[in-house]
């Protein structure tokens, strides 16, 4: 039960589209991300998703829309329905996630940027 510096914690991994777990809240994890460019489109069938912006600006596709998600801003993409992150100009953004331990980190989707574990900070 102790603080966890966020800004202490993004420093101390470069990787991109890797998450990394900080926490876990019952059944839940939190996760640190940086993130640049475009990822993958997927869904997560049972679990809905929270994406916190610290740093930067998510363009948070949708099928039929694109949502931009400033710093100090959240979205949450429920369950099932199909998304893609991605950043524009070259910028990194970094970002909090709060989602079910079981989600995938891509969903219903197995691409190159799939990851099946991620690292505990």
């Amino acid at each position: 039960m102790k603080p966890i510096n966020l800004k202490e914690k993004h420093a101390e991994f470069k990787a991109q589209w890797h998450p990394h777990q900080i926490a876990i809240v019952d059944n839940m994890q939190v996760l640190l991300a940086k993130i640049q460019g475009e990822f993958v489109w997927h869904a997560h069938e049972n679990e809905d998703e929270l994406f916190h912006v610290l740093k930067g600006t998510l363009c948070m596709q949708f099928r039929d829309r694109t949502e931009m998600v400033n710093e100090g801003e959240i979205i949450i993409v429920p369950k099932g329905i199909e998304h893609n992150p991605m950043t524009k100009n070259g910028e990194e953004v970094h970002l909090l996630l709060f989602e079910k331990l079981s989600t995938a980190h891509t969903g219903n989707v197995v691409h190159d940027k799939t990851k099946t574990n991620y690292p505990k900070i």
